[in-house]
């Protein structure tokens, strides 16, 4: 057998089963099902001793992970993320544009996570989980829950509309300076409220207009379709508004800027901001 990964289990008020404690910590087994393979094939060691499954941690021990020579058991991931906030409750990360949250695929945020944040030390914590979603195409801020208490609450906030988010967009022609956009989608009611903040000419596409974003519902692609819905489609969106106008090479204009929420746990208010893009400042140079 090889070592494939250490990890030295923190300090706890209380102990806690192994394969609950393990949860998250190896990057390359991040389930309970996984933890619990491990222990089953012989593969998890505590303290040099062979681990069983009645094991408790107190903090201190030397867990250590192995695998056969031929073992195919482990694939990796590796993917590094900016972590922009991090408590042992929840974690804000920036998610780049062209990889998926979650689903089926191996490379998305969900399996990138325990390689990217710490355990929590919370009894209930668990493998980091996306609180919602971000499309394939767009970038920015996520927000991501630690325990299972955490993720429930955090998942509150955003059903009852607590957490504001704002976005940025590079939408296309000339367009109104602001206004309100309550087209219903899939017969729901939909409302996002838009901002311009830099308007430069193009010969293409007559003007360009970085356009701050702030979606009151939270529909499935509702601000590229409501931008489509009043003529002003983003720039790069295959999807919706006029074929004729995709730029193609660069993906899509659309960037989650800013989070706003009061902490569930600590009550304090956290606020998150991150730069546009660096393919936004290209066109917008002036901007931050």
């Amino acid at each position: 057998m090889q070592l494939v990964e250490t990890h030295i289990a923190i300090v706890l008020e209380k102990p806690i089963r192994l394969q609950e404690y393990a949860v998250g910590i190896f990057n390359t087994i991040p389930t309970k099902s996984g933890i619990k393979k491990a222990i089953k094939k012989e593969l998890l060691f505590v303290n040099g001793k062979l681990a069983s499954t009645g094991a408790f941690i107190q903090g201190g021990e030397i867990i250590e992970l192995f695998s056969t020579n031929t073992s195919t058991d482990f694939k990796q991931l590796k993917l590094p993320l900016e972590v922009l906030f991090e408590d042992d409750y929840l974690a804000i990360i920036y998610k780049p544009s062209g990889i998926l949250v979650s689903g089926n695929k191996f490379v998305t945020i969900a399996n990138a996570l325990t390689q990217n944040l710490q355990k929590s030390s919370q009894l209930d914590a668990v493998k980091p989980q996306p609180i919602h979603r971000l499309d394939y195409p767009t970038s920015g801020v996520l927000l991501i829950g630690k325990t299972s208490e955490s993720i429930t609450l955090l998942s509150q906030l955003f059903e009852n509309k607590e957490i504001q988010k704002t976005y940025h967009a590079i939408c296309i022609g000339e367009m109104m300076p602001f206004g309100k956009i309550n087209t219903p989608i899939d017969n729901k009611e939909s409302e996002t409220i838009f901002e311009i903040t830099e308007t430069v000419p193009s010969k293409r596409f007559e003007f360009l207009n970085l356009v701050k974003l702030a979606p009151k519902t939270g529909r499935k692609h509702q601000l590229r379709i409501h931008l489509s819905e009043i003529g002003n489609q983003i720039l790069g969106d295959k999807e919706y508004g006029n074929k004729e106008l995709i730029l193609k090479g660069n993906g899509l204009y659309l960037n989650a800027s800013r989070l706003e929420f009061t902490h569930p746990f600590t009550k304090e208010n956290i606020c998150i901001t991150k730069e546009i893009p660096k393919k936004f400042r290209k066109i917008f140079p002036n901007q931050q």
